[in-house]
């Protein structure tokens, strides 16, 4: 990670700032206790406030009155404030009292401060085990030869029949107990880590529909646009890799066949002696897996509730300007029509075709020749002021070439400040323009928009001198190797 990333996550993640917090061991004991522990993600505002109430009462008189000394009401809006974001506060549809949940943040800095207590085993061969498998699936579920796929599947086959004929023979390989407590410590772990995952899910869940409401809510197209979209962009919330992924391990979770596997293997599993003392959440963790789904799956269908509600409004409105238009126009033809100026009128363009034949179009006709009379130049005898013919500006664009050149040197680019340098403006404005506009052989003109100049240079006006500066993006000659010199 760069420095950026770091010391953007440091001012802005919720985690990040729970963890720099004073109260930090009262909001991850509390929170953890309320909704890790139960696995509840819908809390009511008057449960929760009087559960917190309660800790802080128990808190207070452990480690004195002035520890805690604010209400539970007053703490709990600030960990829901949106500089903290460490709880959700939302109102269910029909109802009036807020509800909390715990956001993923707090979760991921949960897991964190529980991965820093010292753990007398730390188990690595089932790890490496499952590495290994995630290749193996990885690898040859994307093989396309049918003969490395068979290759492999006529291993595995011999793997099975081997492990069979050992125990048609009677040879059991247990697992000892270092290997049991080693992948029932990454057991626990994972299954831990996918139950905190899900609420993780339903919030990006609930940041794609909000990006969508805040794309419908500009809408300036017409509504068959904003239901393609609307309908589009709800399908890439199902078709995205996150709602794959979920949908085939919810469809995997509610299979009855796994479910009775998943039961059996729990049971089984606190009867092996070797592992010690087992969690008894564990015990039941599919069905908290499952509740966790179902959530989601309800937090899916509430959002695709609300937004097609928020689109009936949209049409509503829409609707409703149309009426609103119709109605105008009502009420102008109603007062034109008791006017007693004149009827209306409106003007029509022609109705009928305009037909041009063929034959119409005339003939060519040959120009009449003009005779033009030429007298003989006199000499004119009026007085009159020629100095407007002789004070006309001319830019000897080679002359300009030649100043570029010489500033330009051996170097491969010059500026236009530093051509004037040498050469300074003679002719005012006209002369820059020719500068500006230099298309000489060998010289390539090139205008940076990022920065500014200003040049200068003096002009007489009505036998005063004026100094005038011209802002102008930042110019510079380049030599032009397709053009030559």
């Amino acid at each position: 990670m760069t420095f950026e990333e770091i010391d953007h996550l440091r001012a802005h993640h919720p985690a990040w700032s729970l963890l720099r917090s004073q109260n930090v061991a009262l909001v991850m004991s509390f929170l953890s206790r309320v909704f890790i522990d139960r696995n509840v993600a819908d809390v009511p505002a008057g449960d929760l406030a009087e559960e917190l109430d309660d800790e802080l009462y128990a808190l207070n008189q452990r480690l004195g009155e002035e520890r805690f000394p604010r209400t539970a009401a007053e703490y709990l809006g600030e960990w829901a404030a949106p500089e903290r974001g460490w709880l959700r506060k939302f109102y269910p549809p029909g109802s009036d009292e807020a509800r909390y949940d715990i956001s993923p943040a707090v979760e991921k800095g949960l897991m964190w401060v529980a991965d820093l207590r010292s753990r007398e085993f730390i188990g690595t061969e089932s790890r490496l085990n499952t590495i290994f498998d995630l290749l193996h699936q990885m690898v040859y579920g994307a093989e396309e030869d049918p003969e490395r796929r068979l290759a492999e599947l006529h291993r595995r086959r011999a793997e099975i029949d081997e492990e069979i004929a050992r125990a048609e023979r009677g040879e059991i390989v247990r697992l000892d107990a270092v290997r049991q407590r080693d992948r029932f410590q990454q057991f626990s772990r994972m299954a831990r880590e996918l139950l905190a995952d899900f609420r993780q899910v339903e919030e990006n869940f609930r940041r794609l529909d909000r990006n969508l409401r805040e794309r419908t809510a500009g809408w300036t197209g017409s509504k068959g646009a904003l239901l393609d979209d609307a309908v589009g962009s709800r399908n890439s919330i199902a078709e995205s890799d996150q709602g794959r992924s979920f949908q085939a391990f919810y469809d995997f979770l509610l299979s009855h066949q796994r479910q009775t596997e998943l039961t059996d293997l729990l049971d089984r599993l606190h009867e092996i002696e070797e592992i010690g003392e087992v969690d008894e959440r564990l015990a039941h963790i599919h069905f908290d897996w499952i509740d966790a789904c179902e959530r989601t799956q309800a937090t899916v269908r509430l959002l695709s509730e609300q937004l097609r509600r928020f689109l009936d409004d949209q049409v509503w409105l829409e609707n409703r300007r149309v009426f609103d238009l119709l109605r105008n126009i009502e009420a102008k033809a109603l007062a034109v029509r008791h006017s007693p100026d004149a009827a209306p009128t409106m003007e029509m363009d022609d109705t009928s075709i305009t037909v041009g034949l063929p034959m119409e179009r005339p003939m060519r006709r040959r120009p009449s020749e003009v005779s033009l009379e030429s007298a003989d130049v006199t000499v004119g005898s009026e007085e009159f002021d020629s100095s407007a013919l002789l004070g006309q500006t001319h830019i000897d664009r080679a002359q300009l070439a030649g100043s570029v050149w010489e500033a330009l040197g051996p170097q491969e680019q010059v500026g236009l400040r530093a051509v004037l340098a040498n050469s300074p403006l003679q002719q005012g404005l006209a002369e820059l323009v020719g500068y500006l506009s230099l298309a000489e052989p060998g010289i390539a003109v090139v205008f940076d928009g990022e920065h500014r100049d200003q040049l200068s240079w003096s002009a007489e006006d009505k036998e005063v001198e004026i100094e005038r500066v011209a802002d102008l993006p930042r110019v510079s000659f380049t030599r032009d190797r397709m053009g030559g010199q």
